[in-house]
């Protein structure tokens, strides 16, 4: 199998999902992990995860714009791993701008339609911001069945 249809069979699984595990770097060096949702932009090739400004995932892609996002697959032997630069919106602070619209977006993915007047409000209270995975290289296993069925 080519690098290509390998990459598109990996890729394949992350837009079949919307459930991962995010590592971030701690500060101390050590790997920090996260199950989030994640919205998947396939023409860009961003994952986008909402979150609060002061939660740990943040403030570690903050001071170090690296993660990895992993995704599971239906069996062990299906996961891919998109290994990424990271870049965060700005926290959401007024109705209607460009961090309530994008959070907006990422929500309706995972929750449908929202009612913006009752969204942004919530949204800006508790300091959400988009977590953006520019996807870069990817890697993992995407066998069709385990191993030895």
């Amino acid at each position: 199998m080519s690098d290509s249809t390998a990459d598109d069979k990996l890729l394949g699984l992350i837009a079949a999902s919307r459930q991962g595990v995010l590592a971030t770097i701690a500060a101390d060096g050590r790997p920090q992990l996260s199950n989030v949702l994640y919205a998947w932009d396939p023409a860009e090739r961003i994952a986008r995860i909402s979150t609060t400004a002061d939660r740990v995932k943040a403030r570690n892609v903050r001071r170090d714009p690296r993660a990895a996002l992993h995704v599971s697959g239906d069996h062990f032997w299906r996961f891919a791993v998109a290994d990424s630069a990271v870049t965060l919106s700005e926290v959401a602070a007024e109705p209607g701008d460009e961090a309530t619209r994008e959070l907006l977006a990422v929500h309706r993915g995972h929750y449908g339609a929202l009612n913006e007047d009752d969204f942004y409000p919530r949204m800006i209270a508790a300091r959400r911001l988009v977590i953006r995975l520019h996807v870069n290289h990817i890697y993992g296993i995407a066998l069709d069945k385990p191993p030895g069925t």
